[in-house]
């Protein structure tokens, strides 16, 4: 196992700043290191002219300001991100639908000052009025209407990467995906992605626009993705983006069945998986990431995350933070290599557990 750059984390001194605000301090936890020098690994999705180098991962930016449970100050989220983007971090992610569109802005303004070499991801796919999401919508008009107010919210002049956020079934993925390659033709757009598809629609949106990347939800105790989608990825040369890699925080181990979810701006609480009872079935799945992780220096999040690196080197997480440490334990996941009886016998060993209680509600 190989810890880069590991004299340069300063613990305490970390820790103390992250409590007392001391800018100073806190930059030293992650090293001085400038944009994209410090992160250990870069990857590729997407192939030929769609393709993107990014960090080995992402961040997920929705919990900034959206569906988890409290709201973190603005300040602190513009600090972090900007944090991540020192550390090496250059794929962020973000959608209309996360506040609604709050979440956009804090993305915007935070990335803005260093916008060369980041590449921006977000999302279309709902109707939004009047603060509420009330549908979905992707009727080409709604799509070009939703482009130029986030490229106003995320304060740029192109997006990195635009997925459908999820299909509308009132418009076919073949108009949805014509729409996006006018977009691309007119550079308002870089690169097309889906979201939460199954390999039909891949297909049938790629035979019109190539795509960079599917993003759909995967972690040790998600694995629906290994059905089919991963196949037509590797296939077509398409890079995949996991979002909730971490299982919605579960998987780091710091949730358990007394935890308390803000109804008001979280969707856990509607989750079966997130209920008391489901937390406690599940927690076998903690128990080998912990004992695996304890051995080899890691914690369960970066055990998890090392896992899904391992599955595919066109796999990027995104997994979503609002803390400094929380990042860059996240960060050095991609340190770890694991053997090949290592990764086996983790996978086995999660795969026998029985999963209680399913991601969504039917």
């Amino acid at each position: 196992m190989k810890r880069r750059n590991f004299l340069k984390a300063t613990g305490a001194t970390a820790l103390t700043a992250i409590t007392t605000g001391q800018v100073a301090a806190r930059s030293s936890f992650f090293g001085n290191k400038k944009s994209n020098t410090s992160n250990p690994e870069y990857r590729i999705l997407g192939t030929g002219k769609h393709s993107l180098r990014v960090s080995a991962l992402g961040l997920g930016c929705m919990g900034m300001s959206y569906h988890r449970s409290f709201i973190p100050n603005k300040k602190e989220m513009i600090f972090l991100i900007q944090k991540a983007v020192e550390a090496g971090v250059n794929l962020f992610d973000t959608a209309e639908v996360y506040g609604p569109c709050t979440n956009e802005e804090l993305v915007g303004e935070a990335l803005a000052p260093l916008r060369k070499d980041i590449f921006i991801c977000t999302k279309f796919g709902f109707d939004i009025q009047n603060g509420n999401t009330t549908g979905m919508n992707s009727k080409p008009e709604h799509i070009r209407k939703m482009v130029e107010q986030s490229l106003k919210r995320l304060k740029t002049d192109v997006i990195d990467l635009l997925y459908q956020h999820r299909q509308d079934p009132a418009v076919p993925v073949e108009e949805v995906a014509g729409t996006v390659k006018e977009l691309i033709n007119e550079g308002k757009v870089r690169n097309f992605g889906l979201s939460a598809v199954n390999a039909e629609t891949i297909r049938k949106a790629y035979s019109v626009q190539p795509l960079t990347a599917i993003q759909s939800e995967y972690s040790l105790i998600t694995r629906d993705p290994e059905k089919e989608v991963l196949n037509v990825c590797g296939e077509l040369g398409i890079g995949f983006v996991p979002y909730s890699p971490l299982s919605r925080g579960y998987l780091s181990g710091f949730i358990n069945e007394r935890t308390k979810f803000n109804p008001d701006n979280d969707n856990r609480p509607t989750l079966p998986r997130y209920t008391p009872e489901a937390i406690i079935a599940n927690w076998a799945a903690i128990d080998v990431l912990t004992e695996f992780g304890n051995q080899r220096g890691l914690t369960a999040a970066q055990v998890a995350l090392a896992w899904l690196l391992a599955q595919k080197t066109w796999i990027v997480p995104i997994p979503g933070t609002t803390k400094p440490a929380h990042l860059q334990e996240n960060l050095w996941a991609a340190d770890f290599e694991f053997t090949p009886d290592e990764l086996k016998n983790i996978t086995e060993a999660v795969s026998n557990i029985p999963i209680t209680g399913e991601r969504y509600s039917r």
